[in-house]
This record gives structure tokens, sequence and C-alpha cells, in this order.
């Protein structure tokens, strides 16, 4: 089973999320996409691969109502799983999920892949490089 927790601000992410779920599941893997206001603790602690969304805000960070407190409350818990990550940015060069990734290397998670940061919407290249992302933590 595989958890994709995201939030979005223009649907860009969300999109992202689907995409990842479709490769996840084109693997044979079970997935559940959860839009991280609607996500628990044991959303995580109940699986042993999941992928976190997110896209770039203010000054290259994660969004600081929602996903920044769910990100505190489960990085401890993120060292013995599977983990990806992925988002979307309309400026700057990204630095949000490079920071992103370091914070969790921290944490001492070892993601399955590079980080996923796609410009702007998601496009056709963008959406194979999701689902291949889907079926790289599926098959982790």
């Amino acid at each position: 089973m595989v958890n994709i927790i995201y939030w979005s601000g223009t649907g860009n992410t969300e999109q992202m999320a689907h995409y990842i779920e479709d490769g996840v599941k084109a693997a044979g893997e079970e997935c559940k996409v959860i839009e991280v206001s609607n996500a628990t603790i044991d959303d995580v602690k109940n699986v042993d691969k999941i992928a976190f969304g997110c896209p770039a805000m203010g000054a290259e960070e994660l969004e600081e109502g929602y996903m920044r407190p769910f990100m505190d409350s489960v990085n401890e818990l993120l060292s013995t799983k599977k983990v990806a990550i992925f988002g979307s940015y309309e400026w700057a060069d990204g630095q949000w999920i490079r920071d992103w990734q370091e914070e969790l290397e921290g944490f001492g998670v070892k993601l399955v892949d590079e980080p996923l940061a796609v410009y702007d919407q998601p496009k056709e290249d963008d959406k194979e490089d999701c689902e291949a992302l889907g079926k790289l933590l599926a098959n982790a």
C-alpha cells in the first residue's frame, strides 16, 4: 500500500499526485491519495511507502497552514519508510524541494529517487515522470 499525501493551491501538485497514483497502480500496488488536511499520523504509520507533495510557497518553502505542521508531526517517523517528494513551482529555481530533501535526510530519510519538481502545470513529459516515480515507489 502506498499513501500519497499532498497540498495543492492551484491544482498542479494535486494533478501530479494523481499521475503518481496512476504509476503506483500500474505497478500493481494499492494506493490512496489524501489531501493533507484530511491526513492523519496513522496514514504515515500504517504504510511502508509514502509520497508527499507540496508546491513552492512564499520564499521557496512548504505551505505553512497544513503541510508544514503535518511534516513536522511525521518527520521522525519516516526513516524506516520508502519516501518520495514532489511538487510544482512557478518562480525561482525549485530551491524549496532541495531544502525539503535536505530536511528529510536530516531525519535519516533516504528518498527512493530525486525529488520531482515540475514547473507550472504538468506537461506530458511531467506526467510520464510522475508515473515513473509512482512505479519506482511501488516497487521499492
